[in-house]
């Protein structure tokens, strides 16, 4: 199938592309790699499109001490390829396919608020935020937090005439250690269930456990297991019993590729090996 009709603009700077949005509340063009197929099947018919690819500024990639920031229109190979962010560019890793990831863009991503992409997960372990943009005689900005960001199963914070510009993801603490695991039928499939992973080692002890968990509820999962394991060495904390909160806060539904009961049974696996495996980066980092 092809798309219905609509009106292209390409706006060449920031100021332009929101008044644009103002005017005609049309879609955003980034990568293109969600919006495409679903304008083809007819699951989303704009009257207009509006390209940002042209727009200046947007392609930003910027590390700093306290974490990384991601322009609108970076890619998801270039930013897996510089590798500004170790969980950032594990997750990267398992998004879709190469030429998937060389058009798709990560704040694309997460503006999607697909709860089976690996993306949001990463934002919400990390207590990141979103930078929108809009035109009200002038630009205005405001930033929404990762708690706030995703409403939905494909709904975002993000209001009409909106334009998400930018990502930042906080930098890993000292001590601070990542990890991602999750199980899909191919590689580059969307995962049956994900778990994203930080745990920040203190003084040879764990001082804090936070997982996100994909797939397994209509937005990221974010569960806070500090209680089960803080306080002692990563090797002797009980991961499992952590993972037991992680997998009793998932919200899984059935489907045509997995059982609810599957998929919890699943989150639970992963929280305990993702958790063993950020608590070790932690410990090597901090020592």
């Amino acid at each position: 199938m092809k798309p219905p009709p609509f009106d292209y603009h390409a706006p060449r700077d920031l100021g332009e592309a929101l008044r644009t949005l103002a005017e005609v509340r049309g879609k955003v063009l980034a990568g293109g790699q969600s919006l495409i197929p679903m304008l083809n099947m007819r699951l989303a018919a704009p009257d207009h499109l509006v390209d940002i690819n042209r727009v200046a500024g947007l392609d930003r990639l910027e590390r700093s001490g306290d974490g990384v920031l991601v322009g609108a229109t970076v890619r998801h190979a270039d930013a897996e390829r510089a590798e500004v962010h170790p969980l950032l560019t594990r997750a990267l890793k398992l998004v879709a396919h190469p030429v998937i990831r060389n058009r798709g863009t990560v704040v694309g991503s997460l503006v999607h608020a697909d709860p089976a992409a690996e993306l949001p997960a990463v934002l919400a372990v990390l207590d990141g935020r979103v930078r929108l943009a809009r035109w009200d005689g002038g630009v205005r900005v405001r930033e929404v937090r990762a708690r706030d960001f995703f409403t939905g199963p494909m709904e975002s914070a993000a209001e009409p005439g909106e334009l998400a510009v930018s990502a930042f993801f906080p930098a890993l603490p000292p001590g601070g250690g990542g990890a991602f695991h999750e199980v899909a039928r191919r590689h580059g499939d969307y995962a049956l269930a994900g778990v994203c992973a930080v745990v920040t080692v203190d003084g040879g002890l764990v001082a804090t456990a936070r997982a996100a968990c994909v797939g397994v509820g209509p937005v990221p999962v974010v569960v806070d297991v500090g209680e089960a394991c803080a306080g002692r060495p990563p090797e002797d904390a009980d991961w499992a019993g952590a993972a037991a909160l992680v997998r009793d806060a998932a919200e899984p539904e059935d489907d045509i590729h997995a059982s609810a009961a599957y998929r919890r049974h699943l989150v639970g696996v992963l929280a305990e090996r993702a958790l063993r495996d950020a608590a070790r980066e932690g410990a090597a980092r901090g020592a």
